[in-house]
């Protein structure tokens, strides 16, 4: 093993011994390695980490940011062994703003998604999907953490889903209603009759067997949108996946409202049931929603007693 390829292998199990996924970021620092390897580069240099950042075809500046960005990291590291190693400035290649914002669903969209997964070829591709939407709509759960989901993780009896080391290497239990119980033993019943012996434990699997892959249920989720007819609201709101986790913060929040519970406290016990580090990361779903953002300052006017 060459020095860079030995050193990436130190610095992955650094950051993941401190939670870190690094999917892609492993992805993206071996295809960098090997774009120096095939010049013969020892070292990391500022060029040589512009040029490769610089070299994905579609040319979005966010994503060749990014790109420099996962290279900066790595070479921090290299730099503190060997200062021969050059540490792109954050200043190179700046990117624009990194959160988009939410795409709020409504009962009528997420009922559009699911109706349009009849137009998947298979029975078990159908059946996924519209079971996988439906869960992600009603628990608020990251997609990886669904796709992770195994079937020991559903815990029937106690009516529990237990999601096991996600983002930052934090694990905790859902408490589901009982109809989305139903519908998971359901879809496991038919599973189990399309595709009697599959190569995994977990819950949502392919029509080969094996449990999804994030690119292709990315894949699919963007053609089932175009069906349901879903068109983004601006050039920084587009429907995505990830905005069925926003979707379901933002109605917990109105629901909490509209039966007069306390925002504060609802909040609280939204942000360890979405998984979140602390409530402040949870805090900016507030500004999502017109909605919400009125029940906030009913509630504030009602808390100043009409002082200015």
């Amino acid at each position: 093993m060459n020095p860079l390829r030995r050193a990436l292998s130190e610095y992955l199990s650094l950051r993941r011994a401190l939670g870190y996924k690094l999917v892609r970021t492993e992805k993206l620092l071996n295809q960098f390695l090997a774009y120096l390897e095939k010049d013969g580069a020892e070292i990391v240099t500022i060029e040589a980490a512009l040029n490769w950042a610089r070299r994905c075809t579609d040319g979005a500046v966010n994503w060749q940011a990014h790109r420099l960005s996962v290279v900066r990291g790595f070479a921090s590291h290299l730099h503190v062994r060997d200062v021969r190693n050059e540490i792109p400035s954050t200043d190179l290649l700046p990117s624009g703003p990194h959160r988009a914002n939410p795409y709020l669903y409504s009962d009528e969209d997420i009922a559009a998604l699911l109706a349009a997964t009849a137009s998947l070829k298979t029975p078990l591709r159908r059946i996924t999907f519209r079971t996988l939407i439906a869960l992600l709509a009603v628990t608020g759960m990251r997609i990886g953490e669904a796709i992770r989901l195994n079937r020991n993780d559903i815990d029937f009896r106690n009516g529990l889903l237990r999601v096991l080391l996600s983002k930052f290497g934090k694990s905790r239990e859902l408490v589901v209603h009982p109809t989305a119980l139903r519908a998971l033993a359901d879809y496991l019943r038919q599973r189990k009759r399309l595709s009697p012996s599959p190569s995994t434990a977990a819950v949502f699997t392919s029509s080969a067997g094996t449990r999804l892959l994030y690119c292709n249920v990315q894949w699919t989720f963007h053609r089932l949108v175009r069906l349901a007819g879903l068109s983004p609201r601006s050039a920084s709101c587009r429907p995505r996946i990830h905005d069925l986790r926003h979707s379901f913060a933002v109605r917990s929040l109105l629901d909490a409202y509209a039966a007069g519970k306390d925002g504060q406290t609802t909040l609280t016990l939204l942000s360890t049931y979405l998984g979140h580090v602390n409530p402040a990361c949870t805090y900016w779903y507030l500004s999502a929603s017109p909605e919400l953002l009125a029940f906030a300052a009913q509630r504030l006017e009602l808390h100043l007693g009409g002082r200015p």
